[in-house]
């Protein structure tokens, strides 16, 4: 966890960016996102240069692609685009440097050096102000002289870049009027331990956002990985590692080069992912500038690739029909309804999903709703619905939400792979329901998932007064595959005694002449 000394740093960070032009939340997080790589890309080249094989990316020339008015290439010496190089130069100077060299370098890098270069074709590079560029770059060598300091003290823990890059991107929070706004951490937690990754899995999400669900996934792997002594609980009561564990190399670039993959629709999410994941160990994310509702994803990829699937998809959006994929077998446009049956077509049999979802899809009663519940129910155990308190997206949206867990068995099964499905009710998840999400003193969350893991001790078909309990795909078949949580539960009424009508009147009219005989000794008081 970053300590208060580093957080006023990131907050002074993104204090630069507001009170020099960059208001913007979405456009400020890129821009920082640059200078971290900037900042990063000459660290992982040292720690590369130490392989005897490696050439350095800095070494020789690089041709800008330019002419000069005689008609001669424009050429740049690598070295000038190092980080330490550029940082010394004259204000106005550094600002010109890096727009017409730096950053154009940088687009220029071929896949095999960074995922993230790659994906930086699209990018525009705009600083309001030469100072802004200065002070910026200022604030982030802060940042990483504390961190090196932070860590030869023996005092860091965690990847403390990779915390450095979720604390900015809380901040995005603010942009949540402009439709991106992220599933808070904990809750991402929360479904990562219900599933329980691990070494082997191949890790998806197909609305990937700032990739918190691949940072968790990989942090729970790490944690699950490291001993006792070397896990420290967060303040949601999860526990984190450095996966001391893992003593097989194979095993770590499997971990870090071959098991985390997601999609966006949005090419400035997909910059912000990679570096999310980047800056958190991650060394060779696959993070796709690609919808996968569309006909583009099918040409590109095959049902069944993925082993565990983790998402919180777009709640309210459409698909051209144009562009939706010729694959559903709903006859719907809306994304939630769509995104699911993705989802289970994406994983293999035995593979795992967990989605969170509007409650609305539980029991909505189109023909499209109905049949994806159906859908499930067949080519899925649908094993949990877990029911979220309201609120728990506030500010953004006060929709109810819910999360359904399940295992692929058979993509077009025509025989139901679903015999029972636990139901449970989070009734908190450890903050105020309100728009402020106060954190509360109790932490709820690593609770219900021991209720997970001991459903079937603790669960019951017959009782449903309780927080969870059994139903039978027989009886949700009953009420046209309704999932949602309170068509099942059992609700005790318990009968309340009320005086009778005359004996309130009699109340009344004595409380009644009591105020009066006060009253009246009130007016002798004043004259």
């Amino acid at each position: 966890m970053l300590s208060k000394e580093l957080k006023s740093k990131i907050d002074n960070l993104w204090d630069k960016f507001w009170s020099r032009g960059m208001a913007n939340p979405l456009q400020a997080i890129e821009h920082i996102s640059y200078l971290l790589f900037m900042r990063r890309l000459e660290q992982m080249d040292a720690e590369e240069s130490k392989r005897s094989s490696y050439k350095s990316i800095f070494e020789g020339t690089w041709d800008t692609g330019k002419k000069d008015s005689e008609g001669d290439s424009i050429t740049v010496e690598k070295r000038m685009l190092r980080w330490t190089v550029f940082k010394d130069f004259e204000t106005e100077e550094r600002l010109t440097h890096v727009s017409q060299y730096v950053f154009p370098f940088l687009k220029d890098l071929k896949e095999e050096n960074s995922p993230y270069a790659r994906h930086m074709q699209s990018a525009n590079f705009f600083m309001p102000s030469a100072l802004l560029l200065e002070d910026a770059m200022r604030a982030i060598d802060e940042i990483f002289d504390y961190i090196e300091n932070d860590k030869k003290a023996g005092q860091a823990f965690q990847d403390t870049q990779g915390d450095v890059y979720e604390y900015l991107l809380s901040e995005l929070k603010n942009a949540g009027k402009n439709g991106q706004f992220r599933t808070p951490r904990h809750l991402i937690r929360f479904l990562v331990e219900i599933l329980d990754p691990d070494i082997g899995d191949k890790i998806c999400d197909p609305a990937a956002g700032t990739g918190g669900f691949l940072v968790a996934a990989y942090q729970y792997i790490l944690a699950k990985k490291s001993s006792e002594k070397k896990k420290i609980k967060d303040d949601d009561g999860f526990y984190n590692g450095l996966g001391n564990k893992i003593k097989d190399e194979k095993h770590w670039n499997q971990l870090k080069k071959e098991t985390f993959y997601g999609y966006d629709i949005d090419s400035g999410m997909v910059r912000i992912g990679l570096m999310n994941l980047m800056l958190h160990g991650i060394s060779y994310p696959h993070i796709e500038n690609q919808d996968t509702l569309s006909k583009k994803y099918d040409d590109d990829h095959k049902e069944g690739e993925f082993s565990m699937v983790l998402a919180n998809p777009p709640f309210t959006g459409k698909i051209s029909k144009n562009d939706k994929s010729d694959e559903f077998r709903i006859s719907s446009n809306s994304t939630e309804l769509l995104f699911l049956e993705r989802i289970i077509k994406m994983l293999q049999p035995g593979g795992k999903g967990g989605v969170i979802i509007p409650e609305g899809v539980l029991f909505g009663s189109s023909k499209a709703n109905r049949q994806l519940r159906e859908i499930m129910a067949k080519d899925c155990q649908l094993e949990a619905v877990i029911s979220l308190p309201s609120g728990v997206f506030k500010p953004y949206t006060g929709v109810k939400t819910a999360i359904l867990v399940f295992t692929k068995a058979q993509q077009d099964s025509n025989e139901f792979h679903t015999e029972k499905v636990w139901f449970y009710e989070l009734k908190s998840d450890g903050y105020s329901l309100d728009d402020n999400r106060r954190r509360l003193k109790d932490s709820p969350l690593p609770q219900a998932v021991t209720d997970w893991e001991e459903r079937e001790e603790k669960s019951s078909e017959n009782e449903r007064k309780g927080q969870h309990f059994f139903v039978r795909l027989e009886e949700i078949q009953k009420n046209d595959y309704d999932l949602s949580f309170n068509r099942y539960k059992e609700f005790v009424y318990e009968e309340q005694d009320y005086d009778s009508p005359k004996e309130i009147l009699e109340s009344l009219m004595a409380l009644e002449n009591q105020i009066l005989k006060e009253m009246e000794e009130l007016r002798n008081l004043v004259g």
